[in-house]
């Protein structure tokens, strides 16, 4: 033996003696880290005063806002966490528009029709949408409750702001305007509460956006989305009505189309009027008419020719200046329709399908570029490119050629037929 080896009864209390000592270390570190936590958010707070005093804020304003601040961890976990959102359509919908929130939101509408209806004759814009939208924001209200969920948002704007990346100038912004909105006197620091990412109150404004529409509709001398749900209400419906709301006109309808329908109307975002679609043979479901007007409107096929078709109008786009994305749009409208008395769509959705995730799309793409369709990056983003080649594919295939990236689709392609 080259170098001695104490016996194992030897080397026991050495162990327990380095065991002891890390222990002791990681204990230390414990109590240190929220110290220097602590330390390094307020060597922030001392950083960004100069902005905060260049905007107009108040210092009395300010340390009452961030005198004790420190990073939420839970934001910053949040923030890094670029989780992809796979859940299929229809499920969100499902959520969405549930038996729950129907029940709830048709009792809003009873609790509060007269304000609804003096909000409605202001702004012009259809009570049941502005309902919809604070159902599916707060669950009427119900999450603003949940400790768990909400956040105090100038914290929460802070902790964005003094984390840098990408989300840094965003929460730059927003923590002014926010310090704006305290220094107004429509709320407190601790009263200003919403979502992680700062949006706020019943119908999560962000604060650039309630600074430039939110209303005292209750007459209180103060714009309150946050314990008064008239206020929320009514700020709702003016940013909507600011955002180019039809009155008196709908989101969009459920269409069917034709046998041998040309798919490529369904891809390219194109808007046609509501003529020259029924010129292409599209028709309201159930034998339902048209109206008299003569709106443009874009196709939307979330699910190709498994699913419900639907025809976009200017309230569609409108919804989606709140959250920019198509399947919440259809669902504020979807739930508006319930809350209106309508019936649930009439075309089923595949539910034994499922999206893809990233992976596959770009698994997708790579087979579809094997097999002479596709040139395209494989990045897993199924843009139009990706689509005119699976239109192709499926076309060859002797498939209705809807565009539609579905796993089956991929297992088709796997197989190599």
């Amino acid at each position: 033996m080259a170098f001695w080896s104490p016996p194992v009864s030897a080397m026991q209390p050495i162990r327990a003696a380095g065991t002891r000592a890390f222990l002791l270390v990681l204990m230390l570190l414990a109590g240190l880290l929220p110290a220097m936590a602590d330390a390094a958010g307020q060597r922030w707070v001392a950083s960004f005063w100069p902005t905060a005093q260049k905007a107009g804020i108040s210092r009395s304003v300010y340390n009452a806002a961030l005198g004790n601040f420190t990073p939420d961890p839970d934001v910053l976990a949040k923030a890094q966490s670029q989780a992809e959102f796979v859940k299929p359509l229809w499920e969100y919908l499902d959520g969405a528009v549930s038996a729950k929130r129907l029940e709830n939101g048709r009792d809003m509408l009873k609790q509060y029709d007269r304000q609804l209806r003096q909000i409605e004759q202001a702004f012009g814009v259809d009570r049941s949408v502005v309902v919809a939208i604070w159902g599916m924001e707060s669950s009427y209200g119900q999450v603003l409750t949940n400790d768990k969920i909400v956040k105090n948002t100038i914290r929460s704007l802070a902790t964005l702001a003094y984390q840098g990346g990408s989300r840094a100038k965003y929460g730059r912004q927003q923590l002014i305007a926010a310090l704006k909105i305290i220094q107004n006197g429509d709320v407190t620091p601790r009263g200003m509460v919403g979502s992680w990412a700062g949006a706020m109150g019943h119908t999560q404004f962000i604060p650039t956006t309630y600074q430039a529409y939110a209303v005292d509709f209750d007459g209180d001398g103060k714009r309150n989305i946050w314990t008064s749900e008239v206020d929320a209400l009514a700020s709702t419906a003016n940013y909507l009505a600011k955002m180019g709301w039809r009155h008196g006109q709908t989101w969009g309808y459920e269409v069917e189309l034709p046998a041998g329908f040309d798919w490529r109307h369904a891809d390219s975002g194109e808007t046609l009027s509501l003529d020259q679609w029924r010129k292409l043979g599209l028709h309201r479901v159930a034998g339902r008419p048209f109206p008299a007007s003569n709106e443009p409107a874009r196709l939307y096929a979330p699910a190709g020719a498994g699913g419900p078709a639907f025809l976009l109008l200017q309230n569609f786009r409108v919804i989606k200046r709140y959250n920019n994305a198509d399947a919440y749009a259809l669902a504020v409208g979807h739930l508006s329709d319930r809350l209106r008395g309508g019936n649930d769509f009439v075309s089923g959705w595949p539910r034994d399908a499922r999206p893809l995730q990233a992976s596959e799309r770009a698994e997708l793409q790579s087979l579809l570029g094997r097999h002479g369709y596709y040139s395209g990056a494989v990045d897993g983003k199924i843009g139009a490119g990706t689509k005119r080649a699976i239109r192709s594919y499926q076309a060859s295939a002797g498939m209705i050629p809807d565009g539609y990236a579905s796993t089956g689709l991929l297992q088709r392609l796997r197989s190599g037929s």
